[in-house]
């Protein structure tokens, strides 16, 4: 790489983990960079998932006031994100591209609908979270999402935020912050599974695991500063602007 293209990447980094730690789609500034720079799509994808990791670790510390008392929640999750990671990331080296890229907008685009409207649905199921099957719904969502995590990522942290939000008692600043564990979770096993079987540039990886790792702290110092209709806002511009990116 240039003298400009590590730059580009430093700063592409910084932002990244800065938007991870608040909303979740910092990906999508980081995967064109490293495509624009010269990469191939599968080596962009890859490296940038073991990168971002980092910054990924570097968000579930700077929430970790917010995620007192949830130990076991995030210990219980965090098995079927690392599943599904598992599975996402022997996807992405077994199948071509395109397959899944074709239903991601929309798994992006539903996600941010879930985070406009989930105030209203928590009402509507408040009668019903305690019920079992909706530990069981609550499970498999973050499979499936996991498993789209390996694979691609990008704005799974939206996703996982519509998704918690629905199903979970708790303040959007606290869903936030497991949201960070549980992306930590998925990057982090598909990231070990990538830096096995996969063709990694680690020069490009260790440049956004660097600055990512600064941008979550930043993140985090920011996100928790935010009132829940402003964090709410600044997730569904997130995630819009994540399937406007993805759509071009």
């Amino acid at each position: 790489m240039s003298g400009p293209d590590v730059l580009l990447v430093l700063g592409a980094g910084l932002f990244a983990g800065l938007i991870n730690a608040i909303v979740g789609s910092g990906s999508l500034l980081t995967f064109p960079v490293l495509l624009a720079i010269g990469y191939s799509p599968i080596v962009a994808n890859v490296s940038n998932t073991v990168g971002m990791a980092f910054g990924n670790v570097s968000g579930v510390v700077g929430y970790r006031r917010e995620l007192a008392g949830q130990r076991s929640r995030m210990l219980g999750l965090g098995v079927y994100s690392a599943l599904g990671a598992l599975a996402g990331a022997i996807l992405l080296l077994a199948l071509p591209e395109r397959i899944f890229h074709g239903v991601v907008p929309v798994l992006v685009l539903l996600a941010t609908v879930l985070v406009v409207v989930q105030p209203r649905l928590t009402a509507l199921l408040e009668a019903h979270r305690e019920h079992r099957y909706s530990a069981v719904a609550l499970r498999a969502g973050v499979f499936l999402t996991a498993i789209y995590g390996g694979y691609f990522g990008a704005a799974q942290g939206v996703l996982l935020i519509g998704l918690m939000g629905l199903f979970l008692d708790e303040d959007l600043q606290r869903i936030n912050a497991l949201k960070n564990v549980l992306a930590a979770f998925t990057n982090g096993v598909a990231a070990l599974v990538f830096a096995v079987f996969a063709h990694v540039s680690w020069p490009a990886a260790v440049l956004l695991a660097v600055s990512s790792v600064v941008g979550g702290q930043v993140g985090s110092a920011v996100g928790r500063r935010l009132a829940p209709g402003v964090l709410r806002a600044v997730i569904v511009v997130g995630g819009v602007a994540a399937v406007v990116k993805l759509l071009a």
